[in-house]
């Protein structure tokens, strides 16, 4: 099925049995929206449905149905987490169950690391990640080879195993993916786009845009320090709009006692400039919904006339549970 293409939405959501991981008794949907970022638990989803079984907590999966004009059809997840439903709603013989629904990340955030627990110099980062994600029922996936830590991270007072998660994360320059059947996977950054976008082809951004460029708080020096060393990277290109020479002054970023991976205080310091100056270009845009992408994944933009073409990183979505699932987005241009 070509998504891009006009289609129509239905719904569906079903209890995951956490042992299996797999679909089982259906649950009717009333209304509700995914929402998408690329920090902290990374999704979450308000949804309303007729019943919900217990009092306590379920495992979820939302399915969303498409179907176009010339017989092509899809059944794909949208979503899948941690649903509760602490209220009930009673409208004469209607009876309605909003539920609160959390990230498949959830449980690694509820538990707490040992005191002193720390992720060793000379272990693959992804390994830690992984046994750190391990708390909950989802199955967590390493997409490829992955750095070695260079040096030994500590946790911090009241460091849970998805903040641990993130900071090895961060020190790997790798990212988490989670799909919508609920699968994390641990890959690198994207540096291919999931979708492309364009108002000659496969144009699926609603007109309204609104284009931002926050060049204000973007550094163009960067110091990463660690004991008694320190690394300065300056972005002093002259065809740089961000850099010291274009601007004719400096605006700092500092980080302490940054954690590595497979790479000098230098190279980390020149990699966090140029990764806190992404953020100089953002766009938002309504869509159609596009199974293929979500926070953290690339997509190819090409509307001149909104002054949006190139490569830009998803870090934001919200997935409309309507009639042909409406998606509005943000973007940050690399």
């Amino acid at each position: 099925m070509e998504w891009a293409k006009g289609y129509s939405a239905s719904y569906s959501m079903r209890i995951v049995n956490p042992a299996t991981w797999r679909s089982a008794e259906p649950l009717e949907i009333v209304e509700g929206s995914v929402n998408r970022q690329i920090s902290a638990l990374m999704e979450s989803a308000d949804i309303t449905c007729r019943s919900f079984p217990g009092e306590i907590e379920r495992w979820i999966r939302v399915y969303m149905d498409a179907r176009q004009d010339n017989g092509a059809s899809a059944h794909v997840a949208v979503f899948t987490g941690l649903a509760t439903s602490p209220e009930v709603s009673y409208n004469g013989r209607k009876i309605e169950h909003p539920l609160e629904c959390y990230s498949v990340l959830k449980p690694a955030e509820d538990v707490l690391l040992p005191r002193g627990w720390y992720a060793l110099a000379g272990r693959n980062g992804a390994e830690v990640v992984r046994d750190l994600l391990s708390a909950g029922p989802a199955p967590v996936e390493i997409d490829g080879p992955a750095p070695i830590l260079s040096s030994t991270i500590i946790a911090e007072d009241g460091e849970s195993n998805l903040s641990m998660a993130h900071k090895v994360l961060l020190a790997m320059n790798w990212r988490l993916r989670i799909s919508g059947e609920g699968v994390i996977t641990i890959c690198p950054q994207a540096s291919d786009p999931s979708a492309r976008f364009g108002e000659n082809s496969a144009d699926c951004i609603e007109t309204a845009v609104v284009r931002r460029l926050d060049y204000f708080s973007c550094p163009n020096v960067f110091r990463a320090a660690q004991g008694d060393l320190y690394a300065v990277a300056v972005d002093d290109d002259p065809d740089s709009a961000l850099s010291t020479v274009s601007r004719g002054r400096e605006i700092w970023a500092e980080e302490l006692s940054p954690a590595l991976a497979d790479e000098s205080l230098g190279t980390y310091s020149r990699r966090r400039l140029k990764s806190l100056q992404e953020v100089a270009l953002t766009a938002k845009y309504t869509r159609r919904y596009h199974p293929d992408v979500v926070c953290g994944d690339l997509v190819e933009l090409n509307y001149p006339r909104q002054g949006l073409v190139g490569l830009y990183r998803v870090t934001n979505q919200t997935v409309d549970l309507g009639y042909n699932g409406r998606t509005a987005e943000e973007v940050a241009k690399l």
